[in-house]
C-alpha cells in the first residue's frame, strides 16, 4: 500500500533528529527519526529496499518501542504509522 506524501495528516508532525533502530525478523536496522507525531514518523534509512511492511521502531533514549507499518518508501526515507 502507498500513501501519497503530500495527503494531509491525522496528527501533526514535529521535526526531530533522533537515533532509532528498525527491527524484524531478528534483525536491527539503523535509523534516523526525522520527524514524529502521535500516528507515525518518517525515518531515514541507508536503503528501504530490505524492509518489510511491518516493523517495530526502538528508540533507546526515549525507550520507546512502536510496532509500526510502512506506508509509503522514497529513495533513503519511508514513513510509518504505528499500530
Amino acid at each position: 500500500m502507498s500513501v501519497p506524501m503530500n495527503v494531509p495528516r491525522i496528527a501533526p508532525r514535529r521535526r526531530v533528529l533522533k537515533a532509532g533502530s528498525i527491527e524484524f525478523a531478528g534483525d536491527a536496522i539503523a535509523c534516523t527519526i526525522r520527524n514524529i507525531s502521535e500516528t507515525g514518523a518518517a525515518l531515514d534509512v541507508m536503503s528501504p529496499l530490505y524492509i518489510p511492511d511491518r516493523v517495530t521502531l526502538v528508540m533507546q533514549t526515549e525507550q520507546i518501542t512502536r510496532a509500526c507499518r510502512v506506508i509509503w518508501r522514497k529513495e533513503r526515507r519511508i514513513g510509518v504509522t504505528f499500530e
